[in-house]
């Protein structure tokens, strides 16, 4: 074991697997939550040019501490930024955020960019970035600090995201925004400071010029130090790999750094290969991994993830490709080196804590910490950002190396990190150290998975649930609708629209299930019913379809729930009518707002918007409802604000809705049914759906001709 330890090739190579390599005067390792936001505050709070911030989501309305006495201003995210930026005249914050497809809407802060861009001081900067493929998503979550401090890795600045290394199944310091208490949450942050930190600043700063169209300038200032002096440095002046993931886009070429790094990483692995992530439902890593665990004297493997995946579909879809890469991996594990495994403390009852931590340590040679889960998505379509250090042989960085998984390891298994270490240097290997420390109440348990030939069955291939590069209608296509219907299907545009709207049934679906018990199908149906036989329930569901619009509650969310309520024929009246009501309120909102108003508010999106609806009139208008480019909401604002002429907007809004209204409405029932008993017969049902959905939009297109 000895002799193997001492035998390490360089791995970080740029141009291959990682972009640059550069120096960093300090590193600092942040487990879990709490330390990453104490951190974030102290360096922000030190800020004297610029605070660049990249996220996935943002929340301004998260508490960063939780002490008894809060300093003053940090008792919410928005109230210290303003607060900051308002001591410091030099001083400009720019936020860039994943411009997020409409199924997150009801999981985030609703209207942001009406919070931080018209209540807060002009040098604070919030935009949202949509320059990427559709389905594919903006990952990265990244913060840099007059170009001298750094933070990368797995947690946003948005809710739910605060925890302790204690996680602690009730925590009242654990709340939402709302109050609402959250589940625990193991996640990691790496801090660097010096050059590594400025380029991180390129990065972002190139991400908010293909965003926005401006370019920003870096800090003059050389010498400014916002580094927390609270906070102690795990390594001193080590390089720093900055791997990314980017798919292909416009002009860009695609780039896989995250994945070469993965590959290079496992394949120079020697004794010990620890991963922890929140998804693992890549094919090629996986079989990377194999392959070493077939090896005579091959590495040990050691996988810490969550024990089930949030919610029934992505239970249903990533947890059964994760189950089926799990079980391969055992399979072929002939030597008895592979341990996966999840985290427990005591009182979870049927909770779980979410491991959202995305890292690697390579025997006491190599870690990596970022955004990028071991998914396909995060291999090729999603963008990511990962940090990797290397120690080639230098002894205080391979001893920083092992204490950090030392404290992860100790962190799991209720112990010191101290006693993972001194197993460890007796000989023991890491799966003895995972078996015999810790306790029944608080360790690592192996995950148990079930056989996911059921669901392999039913379920279109991982390169749909989870594609490694960005999916073109055809293959969408090909997934979800039948043959006959994919040759009737001739016109390239009718085709995208008919399987954007297959996706958005199964979209909605996600978020109907696990949505919460507040706003759930049955809650809303409960509602209705109640309304079913009051003289006033037309001008209530009316209402509230416009209400709905106006705090961006998804469309079909409330389609469906009125059909459940009122069955197909009633169902259908009041959800064209709610609409075309819903749509020309919201129309006069934009016309009264005015295009710049609109344009702050809309962001990136809005040029894509602006494009579809300024070439033509009323067949554009039906081709922006049936492709949903942008949030319903927000396409009837730009409408009214860049003045489409309103008798196009009506009856392109009537005859683009009315064909997703009569296919959800007639086949309501059997829509219920394929969400809350998936099956091949109810998944087979759904393409049924989109066939008429289909027959519908070809009559349509037919009746309007080819303009």
């Amino acid at each position: 074991m000895a002799e193997k330890k001492s035998v390490h090739n360089k791995v970080l190579a740029e141009g291959k697997n990682c972009w640059r390599i550069a120096p960093a005067d300090r590193v600092a390792f942040l487990i879990d939550g709490a330390s990453y936001f104490a951190a974030f505050l102290s360096a922000v709070e030190r800020a004297q040019r610029s605070v660049l911030i990249v996220g996935w989501d943002f929340d301004s309305r998260i508490q960063l501490q939780h002490d008894e006495k809060p300093q003053d201003g940090a008792e919410q995210l928005l109230h210290f930024l303003k607060a900051v930026i308002s001591r410091r005249k030099d001083l400009h914050i720019h936020i860039l955020i994943w411009d997020f497809a409409v199924i997150y809407a009801l999981d985030r802060e609703l209207f942001p960019t009406i919070k931080l861009d018209w209540h807060v001081p002009r040098r604070l900067h919030f935009r949202f970035d949509g320059n990427n493929p559709v389905g594919v998503s903006h990952h990265q979550k990244i913060v840099v600090i007059d170009d001298a401090v750094a933070f990368v890795g797995g947690i946003d600045l948005s809710k739910s995201r605060w925890d302790t290394p204690e996680h602690r199944a009730k925590d009242p310091r654990r709340v939402d925004p709302l109050g609402r208490s959250y589940p625990p949450r193991h996640d990691v942050q790496l801090a660097v400071a010096g050059p590594a930190a400025a380029a991180l600043g390129d990065l972002v700063r190139e991400r908010w010029y293909r965003a926005t169209g401006d370019r920003l300038k870096p800090p003059e200032e050389k010498d400014l130090d916002p580094w927390p002096p609270e906070l102690s440095a795990d390594m001193e002046n080590v390089r720093i790999g900055i791997a990314r993931t980017e798919s292909a886009h416009e002009e860009r070429q695609e780039i896989r750094e995250v994945e070469n790094l993965y590959c290079d990483a496992i394949a120079a692995a020697r004794r010990y290969i620890y991963l922890e992530n929140q998804y693992f439902t890549c094919e090629k890593i996986a079989e990377a991994l194999a392959s070493r665990l077939q090896e005579e004297d091959g590495p040990e493997v050691v996988m810490v993830l969550p024990r089930r995946c949030p919610g029934w579909l992505e239970e249903s879809t990533m947890g059964a490709l994760r189950a089926r890469l799990v079980l391969r991996l055992r399979e072929r594990d002939l030597h008895g080196r592979l341990r996966v495994c999840y985290p427990i403390v005591p009182d979870l009852g049927e909770e779980h804590i979410i491991v959202h931590a995305k890292l690697m340590v390579v025997d006491d040679t190599l870690v990596r910490v970022g955004s990028a889960n071991l998914s396909n998505r995060s291999m090729g379509s999603d963008s990511e950002c990962d940090l990797a250090i290397e120690a080639v042989g230098e002894a205080r960085t391979e001893k920083a190396i092992a204490t950090f998984r030392n404290q992860l390891l100790a962190e799991h298994l209720g112990v010191g990190a101290d006693a993972v270490a001194d197993r460890l240097s007796t000989g023991h290997s890491l799966i003895e150290v995972v078996e015999e420390l810790g306790d029944s109440e608080r360790t690592l348990v192996p995950l148990e998975v079930e056989d996911p030939e059921r669901s392999e069955k039913i379920l279109p291939a991982s390169a749909v649930f989870d594609p490694e590069r960005p999916v073109s209608p055809e293959e969408l296509l090909e997934e979800f609708v039948p043959e006959k219907v994919r040759q009737s299907g001739k016109h390239g545009l009718l085709r995208l629209g008919l399987i954007l709207l297959a996706l958005l049934a199964l979209s909605a679906a996600w978020r109907w299930t696990p949505l919460g018990e507040w706003l759930s199908v049955e809650r809303i149906t409960g509602w209705l019913d109640h309304l079913r036989g009051s003289p006033s329930a037309p001008l209530l569901i009316l209402g509230g379809y416009i209400v709905g619009s106006l705090v961006l509650v998804p469309i079909t969310l409330m389609i469906l729930a009125t059909a459940f309520a009122f069955g197909p024929l009633a169902g259908s009246a009041y959800s064209l009518l709610g609409c075309l009501l819903a749509a020309v309120i919201t129309y006069a909102v934009g016309r009264i707002l005015g295009r710049d108003k609109v344009r702050r508010l809309a962001g990136s999106r809005l040029d894509r918007v602006n494009r579809r609806l300024a070439d033509h009139s009323l067949v554009t208008m039906l081709t922006v409802r049936l492709l949903p480019i942008a949030p319903y909401t927000v396409v009837n604002i730009v409408a009214g604000a860049f003045h489409i002429r309103f008798r196009d907007f009506v009856f392109g809004t009537i005859l683009g809705m009315a064909p997703g209204i009569l296919a959800i409405t007639v086949f309501e029932r059997q829509m219920e049914e394929a969400i809350r008993k998936p099956g091949a017969g109810s998944l087979s049902l759904l393409a049924a759906v989109v066939a008429a959905i289909a027959v519908t939009a070809v009559m349509v297109r037919r009746r309007l001709g080819d303009n």
